[in-house]
């Protein structure tokens, strides 16, 4: 996956592309490997990195939503259990099952949860994880040791998936690298092209080089998530908005808060919502909020309100109480809910996808969610096959591996996101060239040299928020070795010392947004 290559392949192309697709997201890379893998010529352009917005900040989990059934929207559980089955299966070495344990302090939560959850198992059918319990007491302490004692009656456990976002964003680039489509980032979209008053091309600028292009298509797909506004007004300026993001956050505190293999999920917060407690990485990670937000930015900042409320709502069941200055890093994403719901609160409305083609003939992908990813990108694509007038190919992801698929997975080794790659990775370089650079996450000049040269990795914010997840992991510490990796890098890029300069400046302003 090379961006020059790519870059020289858009320029030698002298005909219509079939499917064009504006965003790389969870949705957009899914819609790249459904078109691909389906035989149609696929470009994918992307404004700023893979996965930079909404698909790197999610709470890490692939799961069929207990919320979801809570709130009655059956038909989107039955949905994602369907697709967090596929996907652990099509990504063995990305999804693993997880644990969650349902704290309860009253007579009446275990047996009223445990009916749910049952209901929840029978929904996935063969495709479950495993099947749900009621905890004693004494289970429940057994299983988190640092849950809250204080008036505990018992608890129940569910199965549900945990992934890591980013590294399943940059394993469907590469997975639809594989079946020649042709993906860039950094090159944001700024006009779209028309004949006879209907969609039939655009124009991007590579935000690199500076230089823009013109290129030709039979279907545009709008998949930019909370951005999808954007492209709609510049397809029909005086078009309605059809996005109404809210913005979730989560913190991210040291091992010794959770000190379990199993999550917590807090059924009941004082906002209504539920709140995980996640192992993830040696970390844990505690989120999420809900807020109704105006402004869609490239970098979401975290209300103080927000942090509060995530801190407040975990201490209620934690032993060890967090605080303001124990949390190692803070991120925060915007959800792409679609609006077409008069509720008020974002967290009613449905986090289901919807397909919406403009008269001009724009295709824009409204809502969704990471486990859905692959059924968005089939419903996407099937919508564009009449539409532009294309040979009609049924959808392959179903059973398709993922890029480096890999069964036989060791969780604690740090390079299993890259699955079958890893090997690989190891001996990119001499044995000191694996060796970490810090104490507290594990990154190598050997990834760095592999996530500039194999995963199309451009700025040490790509190398250290996603395709390493240190920003995510530990601010402080991913500051302190961002020298190493700008030099690292200007060595493999061939780049002066003012490029390091500027990009340390850069990561510099952006890691004050993953701090309390």
């Amino acid at each position: 996956m090379n961006r020059d290559t790519n870059l020289d392949k858009i320029q030698s192309f002298n005909r219509q592309w079939d499917i064009v697709i504006i965003g790389g997201g969870a949705s957009g890379l899914g819609i790249a490997v459904d078109a691909s893998k389906r035989g149609y010529r696929t470009l994918l352009l992307e404004k700023n990195d893979f996965g930079k917005g909404t698909s790197s900040r999610s709470t890490k989990l692939i799961h069929g939503g207990v919320r979801y059934l809570q709130n009655g929207d059956i038909s989107l559980v039955i949905e994602s259990l369907r697709e967090r089955g596929i996907l652990k299966k099509n990504a063995p070495h990305l999804v693993r099952d997880l644990s969650f344990v349902i704290p309860t302090y009253d007579w009446w939560s275990s047996p009223f949860y445990g009916i749910g959850l049952k209901i929840y198992d029978m929904m996935a059918g063969s495709l479950g994880l495993g099947k749900s319990l009621i905890l004693s007491k004494e289970e429940t302490i057994k299983l988190i040791p640092n849950v809250n004692k204080k008036g505990l009656r018992g608890g129940v456990i569910y199965h549900d998936g945990q992934f890591d976002d980013t590294r399943m964003a940059i394993s469907l680039a590469l997975t639809a690298n594989d079946q020649n489509a042709c993906l860039i980032n950094y090159c944001e979209v700024i006009g779209l092209t028309k004949e006879d008053n209907l969609v039939t091309g655009l124009e991007f600028k590579d935000t690199i080089k500076n230089q823009t292009y013109e290129i030709k298509a039979k279907v545009i797909i709008n998949a930019t998530g909370v951005f999808a506004d954007k492209i709609i007004k510049m397809d029909q300026p005086k078009s309605k908005k059809l996005i109404k993001p809210s913005q979730g956050v989560h913190i991210v505190l040291e091992k010794k808060f959770l000190d379990s293999q199993h999550a917590i999920m807090i059924p009941q917060t004082t906002d209504g919502r539920v709140l995980f407690a996640v192992p993830w990485k040696n970390y844990v990670v505690v989120g999420t909020t809900d807020t109704q937000i105006t402004d869609t930015l490239d970098e979401p900042k975290p209300l103080k309100e927000e942090i509060n409320f995530i801190l407040n709502n975990a201490s209620k069941y934690m032993t060890i109480k967090p605080s303001k200055k124990d949390i190692k890093s803070v991120f925060t994403g915007l959800r792409p809910l679609a609006a077409t719901s008069n509720k008020k609160s974002t967290k009613e409305v449905s986090r289901s996808h919807k397909i919406n083609i403009s008269t001009t003939g724009l295709i824009s992908i409204l809502g969704g969610k990471w486990t859905t990813y692959r059924k968005i990108a089939e419903d996407a694509v099937d919508a564009s096959i009449s539409l532009g007038g294309l040979r009609k190919r049924n959808c392959k992801t179903k059973n398709l591996r993922i890029h480096g698929f890999r069964k036989k997975v060791d969780w604690d080794d740090p390079l299993h996101v890259y699955g079958s790659d890893s090997r690989k990775l190891k001996s990119y370089g001499s044995h000191k060239d694996n060796a970490s650079l810090s104490k507290k996450f594990f990154i190598s000049n050997s990834i760095i040299h592999w996530s500039v040269k194999k995963e199309m990795a451009m700025t040490v914010e790509d190398v250290l928020a996603r395709r390493t997840r240190c920003l995510f992991l530990d601010s402080e510490e991913s500051l302190r070795i961002a020298p190493q990796v700008a030099k690292k890098m200007a060595e493999i890029m061939e780049k002066d010392k003012a490029w390091v300069d500027e990009e340390l400046k850069k990561f510099n302003t952006l890691s004050k947004n993953y701090k309390a």
